[in-house]
């Protein structure tokens, strides 16, 4: 014997109320996903609330993480792979080590241009920007300048207690780049030429087992230095 009572037929909800439900919890769920759950977990903002919200920085550096961690896998499967050789070099030409070969190209071009003329931070007389920061191991921090499309900022950075991973990128309004990629750097100097107008700079991450010690040093045409993280 049941103590509650039945609903009448007049009671239940109609098929254009269930309809009408539905139609609002998918119109909600919809807005969600695009103001909410895209720019954190994707870093995708068609709408730019998650740049307000700071829902797309968030998402750009889940980005970064996990292409950090790919390639840590990749590099630990070279290595694995090239230990059994009898040169350990052969991995090195697989297509999978290209962006690392790039990165240390780029890197080993500046500073033999740095040989051949005085340092950077020697030629430019005063810097417009010097920060220092510590990062402790594992972990990251992002650095970026305001700036115009087609400016031009000069640059210099160095790492004091071991060489670190950094990606020179840039965002603003729907847009992204990727200038520069390095694993294992211990300093980086040159020019940066905004790609367009937004947000331009450095997301740096310590792998050592200790503390690193990062300065970085900015002069040129852009509006502000500021730490996104």
């Amino acid at each position: 014997m049941y103590n509650t009572d039945l609903p009448t037929r007049a009671e239940l909800p109609s098929t254009g109320k269930l309809t009408r439900s539905t139609l609002a919890a998918a119109v909600v769920a919809a807005a969600l996903l695009v103001t909410l759950v895209l720019p954190a977990e994707y870093a995708i903002d068609p709408t730019g609330a998650g740049r307000l919200l700071g829902l797309t920085e968030m998402g750009e550096i889940k980005l970064q993480l996990a292409e950090e961690a790919e390639l840590d896998r990749e590099a630990s499967q070279a290595a694995s792979t090239s230990s059994g050789e009898a040169d350990p070099m052969a991995s090195s030409t697989s297509a999978q080590d290209e962006p690392q070969r790039e990165a240390s190209q780029a890197v080993a071009d500046a500073s033999s241009s740095q040989e051949e003329a005085p340092e950077l931070s020697e030629a430019v007389a005063t810097w417009r920007d010097e920060v220092s920061f510590t990062l402790t191991p594992g972990e990251g921090t992002e650095y970026k300048m305001t700036m115009e499309k087609g400016a031009v900022a000069t640059f210099a950075w160095i790492s004091e207690g071991g060489a670190i991973n950094f990606d020179t990128h840039g965002d603003g309004n729907g847009n992204s780049i990727s200038y520069q990629k390095g694993r294992g750097v211990p300093e980086d100097a040159g020019e940066l030429e905004a790609a367009f107008t937004g947000n331009h700079g450095w997301f740096f991450r310590n792998r050592n087992d200790n503390e690193v010690t990062v300065v970085l040093r900015i002069d040129g045409d852009y509006g502000e230095l500021k730490r996104m993280l």
